[in-house]
């Protein structure tokens, strides 16, 4: 009992002693629960954690009647955020683990049957002027809402352009660059090589190779406080600023149903192989409290249906189709802001079974510390044109703290 006692006595020591070794910082409310630097500058960790709490209330019109109203509340979001540098200020890294329900889904024999907590586990080395190496799993460089974190959006959810074609997150190699022309025109490139099934795949490479490359303008300079990847114009640009972006997705034999994401495409002698090519062109403009963003989507893939040997179907598909996307929302001095939303999903009907659909949004938000302490509610109208005109009302309302 003893030397239990004097074991405990000892490790508590050596933790105190090597956090007093270290540099502690509290932090302002937003930029993390606690920021530790090594006296010497060879490391530093900062601690940051969010919730985002949802009710959501929504009535289907199936038959030209619409049912009675059905609801859930439900923590949408709960995140653990830690990054820093190791070794060298030119050598970050970002991890960020999702405790959530919602956040763990998805889990099965591809991610050796654990739920999938892990969302960003990545190092970032500058290794020459503006040349940045990115690898382990992170979001790729796919369509702009989808980078935008969720912390950070402008209205309770993404769009439904998003819900069917984003690439989300994989793992790889990802190369960044910026070059910047006269006073105030940045250009940005992205080139990743990545797995191309998805987060905490365990079973290895079914597939081939992904391959993703973006190309970004900024003709009227920087946007304050990364406000072309964050939701409304909370910085209220003095001046105009506008963000242009392509990115051209080609995943190479490709086994789920949209990239590297949806479902495996089974069959009775292994898995449906095909490319699949994702192509996003977006933008972000802001001016004193007003933004606007739009986003074009389209995917194709040599072989969308997949089939067993005999030639006869498994009804598993490429989700193969275009959308669009407008988002827009004007902050008040007061800091409640208005938004409203148009999106537009064209899928081919004749490979996917889906026809139309469209999303009517309207929102409103409040907020308390920008996106760090906000309340935010919306209303929406979805249409969806595959069987029987079925339409939806859906109304949120969300609360989001992020320390």
């Amino acid at each position: 009992m003893k030397r239990k006692v004097w074991l405990i006595m000892a490790f508590t020591f050596s933790c105190s002693a090597a956090l007093f070794s270290q540099e502690v910082k509290t932090s302002k409310f937003g930029k993390g629960i606690i920021n530790i630097v090594d006296k010497d500058s060879t490391w530093s960790l900062k601690l940051g954690a969010r919730i985002q709490l949802l009710a959501s209330s929504f009535t289907i019109n199936e038959f030209e009647e619409f049912d009675d109203p059905s609801s859930s509340f439900l923590v949408r979001r709960a995140r653990i955020k830690m990054d820093g540098f190791a070794f060298s200020p030119k050598l970050k890294y970002k991890i960020e683990l999702g405790l959530s329900n919602r956040d763990m889904s998805g889990g099965g024999w591809y991610t050796a049957d654990a739920p999938r907590i892990i969302y960003d586990a990545v190092a970032k080395w500058n290794f020459y002027n503006n040349f940045e190496l990115w690898f382990g799993q992170t979001k790729l460089p796919g369509n702009r809402e989808r980078v935008i974190s969720s912390a950070n959006m402008q209205l309770v959810d993404r769009s439904i352009l998003n819900a069917g074609f984003n690439i989300d997150r994989d793992i790889g190699f990802q190369l960044h660059h910026k070059n910047t022309f006269g006073k105030t025109f940045i250009m940005k490139e992205i080139i990743a090589i990545s797995q191309g099934e998805g987060r905490n795949v365990t079973t290895g490479n079914l597939g081939g190779l992904q391959y993703t490359g973006r190309l970004e303008f900024l003709p009227l300079g920087e946007f304050a406080d990364k406000g072309d990847y964050s939701g409304g114009d909370l910085s209220r640009e003095q001046t105009p600023k506008l963000a242009v972006g392509v990115s051209f997705d080609h995943n190479h034999d490709a086994v789920k149903t949209r990239s590297n994401m949806g479902s495996y495409m089974i069959t009775d002698t292994g898995f449906h192989h095909t490319n699949i090519n994702t192509l996003f062109i977006d933008s972000m403009f802001k001016y004193k409290g007003v933004s606007f963003m739009t986003e074009f989507a389209k995917r194709t893939a040599d072989d969308p249906i997949a089939r067993n040997a005999d030639g006869s179907e498994t009804g598993m598909s490429v989700l193969t189709g275009n959308a669009l996307n407008l988002q827009a929302g004007y902050l008040f001095k007061s800091n409640w802001e208005i938004s409203g939303r148009y999106a537009a999903a064209n899928f081919d009907r004749s490979i996917t079974g889906r026809g139309a659909e469209n999303e009517y949004t309207a929102g409103v938000s409040k907020y308390i510390a920008k996106h760090k302490l906000k309340v935010q509610s919306d209303l929406g109208y979805l249409t969806n044109s595959e069987s029987s005109n079925v339409d939806m009302i859906l109304f949120r309302l969300q609360f989001e703290l992020h320390f």
